[in-house]
């Protein structure tokens, strides 16, 4: 059965990127941000040696991009403010001239545009010499340099950028680093990973008060990725194994930055695996005291764990998967390329949750997409590719998200990831997320893809047609 569906008023349909998997080196000197560094020390492992150095070349190409912007029908664009760029000295946060004049012209000519800028002040861009010297998040030091960046920001740009995020999946870097060590230096560390946590929480928290006391007239929140987590069945073990699992991975950020404090059940499980962060009184006042306006959620797949088969080595560093075991749902739909279960149920469940547990707090879909792989295969005789399978996965997530609203979540836009294709840690340019090609074999030509004219259309007409899935 055919459904009309109509876009929700004042719902901001957009896209997002970031400053590192776009902009490239040029214009930065030595500058370098922690991403930039892992490509350096470990450029063997990005997939055919694509990586930051050059991304889509947006620091010089952005007013052509932001053209295209307008092509596909964008109301808001998201991306960030790479922090090595913009600051020169971080304990004086020493503004770059350049840099302030690029980040200045490029939000002028998406205002000029007709499109809200997003900005966030943090998408894994911890500056190198920080990494390197302060071993980056684990140090109070980084959190009052990260406040003296985000009052330049707040300053420079606060006249017109109306959004702000502090962070963009903060709780990724170091899970990838110090917990799991897939990430360069490889190092095993639970302790530096939860204390990574908190200082970032804390951080946020400082921005947020700055951003207030400012009294700027626009928004502050954070963009977080919590995992919508699903148990293999109703027994207790199962349950239990879906409760730890959110407990470690969304509610350790959901909690403090939405509520104001930290899980207690969280807090006591972290001090008997002897992993608690260091923290005092008055940093905990000010978290609790300094939540966010709206937050956003970048949401892909869901998450399906059960109760553990065996035990974790006593032996190895403690990590959460002592409580559970994924689990792969018989017969889930998949897209295969990127290894992921495409359920767009878990837009409707996390406005759900959001709206009973989290006080109906306001909020935005920041990423959500269909990473595909060899895409050229698709292309027509007129070169555009035909990626009806992604035009199809967005209008199905929005479909969730139209039902959500309908029921009563404060949800207010969503934002495709992404706006072009771009690189991703490791994967580089392997999975193509954007509604514009990049081609790298003509110089990063642009193109709008199929999906691309399909957004237009339906950011035009504020509705769409969908056959209604079977799911829900």
């Amino acid at each position: 059965m055919t459904r009309q569906v109509k876009l929700p008023e004042d719902f901001l349909l957009g896209a997002s990127s970031s400053a590192w998997q776009t902009e490239g080196w040029k214009g930065k000197g030595s500058r370098r941000n922690y991403m930039d560094l892992w490509y350096e020390e470990a450029r063997e492992c990005w997939y055919e040696g694509y990586g930051p150095a050059v991304a889509t070349d947006y620091y010089n190409r952005y007013e052509e991009d932001i053209r295209l912007m307008k092509e596909c029908g964008l109301d808001t664009y998201r991306t960030s403010i790479d922090w090595s760029r913009f600051i020169t000295n971080y304990e004086t946060a020493e503004v770059d001239p350049d840099a302030l004049a690029y980040y200045n012209q490029m939000i002028d000519s998406l205002i000029g545009a007709g499109i809200e800028p997003m900005i966030c002040l943090e998408h894994y861009e911890l500056p190198a010499e920080l990494f390197l010297e302060y071993k980056g998040w684990n140090s109070k030091y980084v959190v009052e340099c990260y406040v003296k960046y985000a009052q330049r920001a707040f300053e420079a740009f606060g006249d017109r950028v109306k959004y702000w995020f502090t962070f963009n999946e903060p709780i990724v870097p170091q899970t990838r680093i110090y917990l799991d060590a897939a990430r360069w230096p490889y190092t095993q560390d639970t302790k530096i990973w939860m204390q990574w946590n908190y200082n970032k929480i804390l951080a946020h928290a400082r921005a947020v008060e700055l951003y207030h006391s400012m009294e700027l007239g626009g928004k502050i929140g954070i963009i977080l990725n919590p995992e919508v987590t699903y148990p293999r069945s109703e027994t207790p073990a199962d349950q239990k194994a879906a409760y730890m699992y959110d407990l470690y991975f969304n509610r350790i950020y959901m909690d403090p930055c939405i509520l104001g404090t930290f899980p207690e059940d969280l807090l006591l499980d972290l001090q008997a695996n002897h992993i608690m962060f260091d923290c005092s009184e008055e940093e905990l006042a000010v978290i609790r005291n300094h939540i966010l306006d709206f937050v956003g959620m970048n949401l892909y797949f869901p998450n399906r764990v059960q109760c553990p088969a065996f035990a974790r080595s006593q032996e190895a560093p403690f990590h959460p998967s002592r409580y559970y075991d994924k689990f792969e749902l018989p017969g889930r739909r998949m897209n295969k390329d990127r290894g992921w279960e495409i359920n767009p149920c878990i837009i409707y469940d996390m406005a759900a949750r959001l709206k009973e547990e989290y006080g109906n707090v306001e909020w935005l879909i920041t990423e959500n997409g269909m990473g595909v792989m060899d895409e050229e295969r698709f292309k027509d005789q007129d070169g555009i590719i035909q990626d009806g399978y992604r035009t199809g996965f967005i209008k199905e997530h929005l479909l969730q998200a139209v039902k959500a609203v309908e029921d009563g979540a404060n949800l207010k836009g969503y934002l495709l990831w992404a706006f072009t294709d771009c690189v991703s840690p490791m994967n580089a340019f392997k999975n193509r997320y954007g509604l514009v090609e990049i081609d790298l074999k003509e110089g990063r030509k642009r193109r709008l893809k199929q999906s691309g004219y399909d957004y237009r259309e339906i950011s035009d007409k504020r509705a769409f047609e969908i056959e209604e899935p079977e799911y829900r």
